[in-house]
């Protein structure tokens, strides 16, 4: 298994556990679900007592992001001017770690960078943004939408702000 560290926080944002496809050359993306956690139903062999058998108790369940869920990321938010000088700043970033790790990279990072983000702030409100566990602002954020059907998630990350590592 590969799991995608965040270069900057180290946090661990995405694993190939989910069905990823590049994009643009410099964005993975992945597919996830809506998930139910928690709410474990434990059998302890008892039968309800007569006072308790008309009571419905929640099952203390609630549906999550299995990717959101599985790598501990905390929502965040933007408005379009504040993730613009948020991506402005963390590209910089990330071409400074290419100059150093892959110059040859660049050309085809900034070009399909430039490309997504033109792609997020043209749909802007249709997306989620969230940080990894260590909320490090100068770390990457994942992106999360939805595809054309409106209904299966998938999250993008930048391809160049990760490291693999294989577990």
């Amino acid at each position: 298994m590969i799991i995608y560290k965040d270069i900057f926080s180290g946090d661990e944002l995405l694993s190939d556990a989910y069905p990823i496809k590049e994009v643009d050359g410099a964005v993975l993306e992945a597919d996830c679900a809506m998930v139910k956690v928690g709410g474990e139903n434990i059998d302890i062999g008892a039968n309800p007592s007569a006072e308790d058998a008309g009571e419905d108790v929640e099952d203390g369940s609630e549906t999550v992001n299995n990717v959101v869920h599985s790598f501990r990321l905390q929502q965040t938010g933007f408005d379009k001017k504040s993730f613009v000088s948020y991506i402005k700043g963390y590209m910089k970033a990330v071409k400074g770690k290419l100059q150093e790790t892959d110059p040859e990279a660049i050309p085809a990072f900034e070009k399909g960078a430039q490309a997504y983000v033109k792609k997020v702030i043209g749909s802007f409100k249709d997306w989620e943004f969230f940080v990894g566990e260590s909320m490090d602002p100068d770390a990457m954020v994942v992106m999360l939408n939805y595809r054309e059907d409106g209904e299966t998630p998938f999250v993008a990350i930048w391809k160049h702000g990760v490291t693999e590592e294989k577990i």
